[in-house]
């Protein structure tokens, strides 16, 4: 089998090559930290999360960093609603970054550069599109020569002259600075210095770097010339990331990267996340039970399962009856690979198990495929039922009819992928949560009924068993006792 990408550059689907054998450098464009983590940072960042661990599985070293853009009008503008700093709102939402996006199992990336540590390489970057024409000087700004990047536009499919034509007539309104410009579309490298805003010292004055300038420089710092991949958002596609080339290419005359991946983007209900909306929701919101539509805690893993769902680079549309049904399947999952603790009477272990090759193929031939994640989630459905279903045959029969061994592989199996897609359970049987009771739950509410029927509390013995059907758990009279099983 052979791994294959969509790269956004080429427009089609291409055996992935790295620049160097065995080895990825791989980057993402990270937040501006004004403000706590949204549903779209959440795709994003579970999204290259996997296509890491996806690609360590498939045994290549990877070494993946994601910039944190430290220095931006949103955080200066936040700073002073909040009589604070630059410099202590982008340390609070850095460290709130970390709350979040750790709780849905985000593997930490190996560096986080910040501009703010980069102003020096920034400003050799500056330098040397100067020195080659591409970028000149205006009134203490710096702006970069759209003109002289002949292939500008590149990236995302525009045309220079359309673009020109669709903003003449509009730029004086908007871009205060287009009297500076020598042409309508030159993008701001270095901006100068305002009253009361943070500046650093450079050859063209106090200021400080355009945000699309930070990301070349950070990239060029830490991996070099050439990156195998680098990911963002759809949104970024233009002006971020065709101007990250431009600047780049501009000064190196090399590829900035062999592959440019972008997730699509988020929508709720249909329509764009937003503040003035109404529907703008946080990371924070959902696993806290804050939304309005689910107050309720929401386990990460149905978040991150709801996100691998759907293939990254398609629209992602969160509904309250698409969480509801990733919180339903994790539960599903959660119990397969929860087998194991509630079967250690058989003498499961983690280590030294084989794993179910034929399962692995289906897996692997899905994920080869541009990191289509939702095809392999299927396998992994496929064995959390069969062991959900063994499961339930143990708790209530105390055997199973099936081989020790065939049960330990297809468990050890399940438990191995879903660790490559970050889904990881825990076993918390104590916690009643969103994804329903636990089966010491469902254990005591049986013991209770049993006694209250014992006592001929019959109205008591009614409620409980219509309280766990209403959980949809059914419950069994025999001879022998009470059993019950999920659905």
């Amino acid at each position: 089998m052979t791994l294959t990408v969509y790269n956004t550059l080429t427009r089609r689907q291409e055996p992935f090559e790295t620049v160097e054998p065995g080895k990825v450098k791989m980057y993402c464009c990270g937040v501006t930290v004004y403000d706590h983590c949204h549903l779209g940072h959440a795709r994003s960042y579970i999204v290259w999360d996997v296509v890491r661990r996806y690609l360590q599985w498939r045994g290549y070293q990877v070494r993946y960093i994601q910039n944190f853009t430290d220095i931006d009008d949103k955080i200066l503008n936040r700073a002073r609603e909040q009589g604070s700093t630059m410099e202590a709102v982008s340390n609070r939402f850095i460290d709130a970054y970390f709350e979040d996006i750790r709780r849905l199992n985000v593997m930490d990336a190996d560096y986080y550069p910040r501009a703010t540590e980069h102003i020096e390489e920034i400003e050799a970057l500056i330098k040397n599109l100067e020195d080659k024409d591409l970028a000149y000087a205006a009134g203490g700004d710096v702006y970069y020569r759209v003109e002289k990047f002949h292939t500008y536009g590149k990236l995302s499919g525009r045309n220079l002259e359309q673009m020109q034509a669709g903003a003449s007539g509009r730029v004086d309104v908007e871009d205060p600075e287009s009297q500076k410009k020598q042409y309508p579309l030159d993008f701001a490298l270095w901006k100068s210095a305002k009253p009361g805003e943070p500046s650093w010292d450079s050859p063209w004055g106090k200021g400080r770097p355009g945000w699309h300038i930070e990301c070349s420089a950070m990239i060029r710092t830490q991996f070099g010339e050439t990156i195998d991949i680098h990911g963002g958002g759809g949104d970024l596609i233009f002006p971020h990331h065709e101007n990250e080339i431009a600047q780049s290419e501009g000064a190196i005359n090399k590829p900035l990267a062999k592959y440019w991946m972008h997730n699509g983007m988020v929508v709720v209900d249909g329509q764009k996340m937003s503040k003035s909306l109404g529907n703008f929701i946080t990371i924070r919101e959902l696993l806290d039970g804050k939304w309005s539509k689910y107050p309720q805690p929401i386990d990460p893993m149905a978040i991150r399962l709801f996100v691998l769902q759907a293939h990254y680079r398609k629209p992602l549309d969160f509904t309250e009856e698409a969480i509801v049904g990733a919180v339903n399947s994790w539960k599903t999952l959660q119990e397969g690979l929860l087998f194991g603790e509630f079967a250690k009477k058989l003498g499961f272990t983690e280590d030294g198990n084989q794993l179910d090759q034929s399962l692995i193929q289906r897996f692997e031939e899905s994920g080869d495929d541009d990191f289509n994640f939702s095809g392999s989630l299927a396998v992994l459905f496929e064995l959390a039922k069969d062991l959900r279903r063994e499961g339930n045959i143990l708790i209530h029969e105390g055997k199973t009819n099936t081989p020790t061994a065939e049960l330990q592989k297809a468990w050890y199996t399940l438990v191995t992928l879903a660790r490559i897609l970050g889904l990881e359970a825990k076993l918390e049987q104590t916690e009643t949560n969103a994804t329903g009771l636990s089966d010491t739950d469902i254990n005591e509410l049986i013991k209770q009924r049993a006694q209250a029927r014992a006592s001929k509390n019959f109205p008591e013995s009614d409620r409980i068993r219509n309280e766990l059907q209403a959980q949809g758990i059914t419950l069994i009279d025999t001879k022998e006792g009470t059993t019950w099983h999920r659905g």
